[in-house]
């Protein structure tokens, strides 16, 4: 499973699960299709921050794959 806290394996188009904001306590996650990538910095420990294509803005817990 590739790692959402590396920016070279973020693209958009993609689809990910993000913890917004607002979820960080409960690690709520929100599921969508990247729109934008925010963070410049080529890792990140707590995961890239990215747009979705909702306009919503949190950081890539998980790369979803098409294979189930």
């Amino acid at each position: 499973m590739l790692s959402g806290t590396e920016r070279k394996n973020i693209e958009a188009g993609l689809a990910v699960a993000i913890v917004l904001k607002q979820d960080q306590r409960s690690g709520k996650l929100t599921h969508g299709i990247v729109k934008d990538i925010l963070t410049k910095a080529p890792v990140h420990t707590h995961g890239i921050k990215v747009r979705l294509t909702t306009g919503e803005v949190g950081r890539v817990k998980e790369i979803e794959t098409e294979d189930f």
